[in-house]
């Protein structure tokens, strides 16, 4: 499904019909020849904005599945690029991948929840790439307080993100139907699967890091076509 090497309905299915983190495990190898996988101009046009590369001690990628911002992240940090994911899975693809990454700063892949992190004034950067999907409303500013304490006075955080959709766009309803029925899903079937569009938008996430002590600077039309739409966000530590 998607392409050639990538999962076939069946394996989406079984995927969808247990856990976020064993279904990331089951998804790993594959996980690249997906649309859920943020794409490379995305990653690079983004990352690009915070500067020259070596401009940064030290990163770290959150929920960094197969590794993809951390190979643009390391030719920008002169130090350590960290990975957190909760997927086993992902971690092992994400280390076979950046075998070869460009740059020399050094690589640590640690398992865990984004939720629980303890990093403490770590970090000049943190990012995070198409995982807000996977993070419940109510636990965004649990998110926001984790990824603020990592960071270091005047570290950035970075992510793209949308703007809010019109009703009038047949996306938006398709997104609405979506995500009504994961939670359906999630009535019915046990663990849950968190897994939702529209999350994260810009009003919301702006409102939120300001109320978590950041500044929020908001980049439109950064992102190369047909990604323009999309913005991206810095968030300044303060």
């Amino acid at each position: 499904m998607f392409h050639p090497q990538g999962p076939t309905f069946l394996e989406l299915a079984e995927q969808a019909l247990t856990s976020v983190e064993r279904g990331y495990d089951l998804l790993a190898p594959k996980f690249d020849y997906t649309p859920f996988r943020t794409p490379d101009p995305v990653l690079q046009a983004s990352i690009d904005a915070l500067g020259a590369a070596g401009s940064v001690g030290t990163a770290l990628d959150v929920c960094c599945g197969t590794g993809a911002a951390m190979r643009m992240l390391r030719p920008l940090a002169r130090e350590r690029v960290a990975g957190i994911d909760m997927s086993q899975g992902m971690l092992d693809e994400a280390r076979r991948r950046l075998a070869d990454a460009p740059g020399t700063a050094g690589l640590q892949f640690i398992r865990g929840d984004a939720l629980e992190m303890t990093f403490d004034g770590e970090f000049d950067v943190v990012t995070c790439f198409g995982a807000f999907g996977h993070i419940l409303e109510e636990d965004e500013p649990r998110l926001l307080r984790g990824i603020h304490r990592a960071l270091r006075p005047g570290g950035r955080f970075l992510f793209v993100t949308g703007h809010p959709p019109s009703p009038l766009r047949p996306g938006y309803w398709v997104a609405k139907g979506f995500n009504a029925a994961i939670r359906v899903r999630n009535a019915l079937w046990k663990p849950p699967f968190v897994m939702y569009y529209l999350t994260f938008l810009v009003p919301r996430a702006r409102a939120l890091l300001e109320a978590e002590g950041f500044s929020v600077e908001v980049r439109d039309g950064i992102l190369p076509e047909p990604f323009t739409p999309l913005a991206t966000v810095i968030a300044t530590k303060r």
